[in-house]
């Protein structure tokens, strides 16, 4: 019997988006970005999806040629750091304390990226990637969610997309919709993530996989039905990304690909 979809945690609202907001970044960015108010993080140009999805070694480029000189020492060193002390060292590591720094250092742009690196070059495991996610502000809990195709091949990070998932931040929402969740999230709880981007404004363009895992859904069908009818009936509304899913939903599941290289027909 299928549960109905008011219940699930994704869709109730949170009491906090960020139980720790705030973050060392009183000095000025490096970058020459302004620096923003303590807890507030600037949105960067790609989307958390776009991150998540880009090889590490193109993201380093990208910040090498981007960042000016004194921001990219600083990024040098901080991996260099991460990469040589990657464990836990006393109550918190060194990379862990530059991922606090990478605002101020580098710039809120270019934040989430540099966040990420560091990461990766701290060869950062599910429990330490949890520690940094719980201790973290909201930006550096977005960075983790982004980090986690880097870092993480199975399931055990997944209750951290579950959590985000429960937060009203947009950003957090969006970036445990990306690739790791697209491969990790079950079916119920994918189809109540993608209401959550209904209810809280979330593009449904951000959602790894949509048209793929949309497709031939009749119970997501069922479920857009009821919100779009509940919207109606109280002469609100009917987001314009409801109807782009709802098309996916009825649409006929995809033909497999034939491969022509080895002489079959398509």
């Amino acid at each position: 019997m299928t549960r109905p979809h008011a219940a699930h945690p994704a869709c109730r609202p949170a009491d906090s988006t960020d139980p720790n907001p705030g973050s060392p970044s009183s000095q000025a960015s490096t970058s020459g970005a302004p620096t923003p108010a303590p807890g507030v993080d600037a949105p960067a140009p790609a989307s958390a999806p776009a991150l998540a999805h880009t090889p590490l070694p193109k993201v380093r480029a990208h910040l090498d040629a981007t960042l000016g000189a004194p921001a990219r020492t600083w990024l040098g060193r901080a991996l260099d750091e991460a990469a040589a002390h990657p464990g836990l060292h006393g109550p918190i590591s060194v990379w862990e304390l530059r991922l606090a720094e990478a605002g101020r250092r580098c710039g809120a742009e270019h934040a989430d990226a540099v966040r990420v690196l560091i990461l990766h070059a701290a060869r950062a495991d599910p429990t330490a990637l949890t520690r940094v996610y719980f201790q973290g502000t909201a930006a550096e809990r977005r960075a983790v969610l982004q980090a986690l195709p880097h870092l993480v091949p199975g399931p055990d990070a997944l209750p951290l997309v579950e959590d985000a998932l429960r937060t009203n931040d947009t950003r957090l929402v969006a970036a445990a919709l990306g690739p790791y969740g697209a491969r990790h999230l079950d079916a119920h709880a994918w189809r109540h993530a993608v209401l959550k981007c209904l209810f809280t404004g979330v593009p449904v363009g951000e959602v790894t996989d949509l048209d793929r895992r949309a497709r031939a859904d009749p119970e997501l069908a069922r479920m857009l039905d009821d919100y779009a009818a509940e919207r109606t009936a109280a002469d609100r509304p009917v987001p314009a990304d409801l109807h782009r899913v709802l098309t996916l939903t009825r649409s006929a599941p995809a033909e497999p690909r034939t491969d022509r290289s080895h002489g079959e027909e398509s």
